[in-house]
Order: C-alpha cells, then sequence, then structure tokens
C-alpha cells in the first residue's frame, strides 16, 4: 500500500509538472504532490529524499503564491 502512495504521488508530481504552463492550480497540486512525496519518503525512511522533496513543496508553492498574484493583478 506504501508504493502504491508513492506511486500516485509521484505520477501526479510528474503529469502536474508537465502541464504547470496550463494553469497556476497546476503548480499548487505539483506543490502538493511534492509534499506527498516527502511524507511517502519519510515513511519508507528515505530521509534525504524526504528534505529534498519538502523543500520542492515550499519553493512550488511560493511559485504558487507569485503567479497568482501575477494573475490578480495584485503585483
Amino acid at each position: 500500500m506504501l508504493t502504491l502512495f508513492g506511486s500516485v504521488a509521484v505520477s501526479i508530481m510528474f503529469l502536474s509538472y508537465w502541464l504547470e504552463s496550463r494553469s497556476k492550480w497546476l503548480v499548487l497540486i505539483f506543490a502538493l504532490a511534492s509534499a506527498a512525496t516527502s511524507a511517502y519518503s519519510a515513511l519508507a525512511g528515505v530521509y534525504p529524499i524526504t528534505v529534498i522533496e519538502a523543500l520542492w513543496a515550499l519553493v512550488a508553492l511560493q511559485r504558487f503564491l507569485k503567479r497568482h498574484q501575477l494573475e490578480s493583478g495584485r503585483a
């Protein structure tokens, strides 16, 4: 079950990254999928990947917020 969770999280991460130019919401989905991948790697005991994926999630969340502000005209 843990492997299925990790596979789904990484697949969503890949697809949302690939399509993120289409919508700011895909950037947010990428951030959430990165957080899920971080949780998966923590549960699997792979802590270096946990840290890297958590950082990816924070960077993607920052990109989402910046893009949301730009598209809302609040830049």
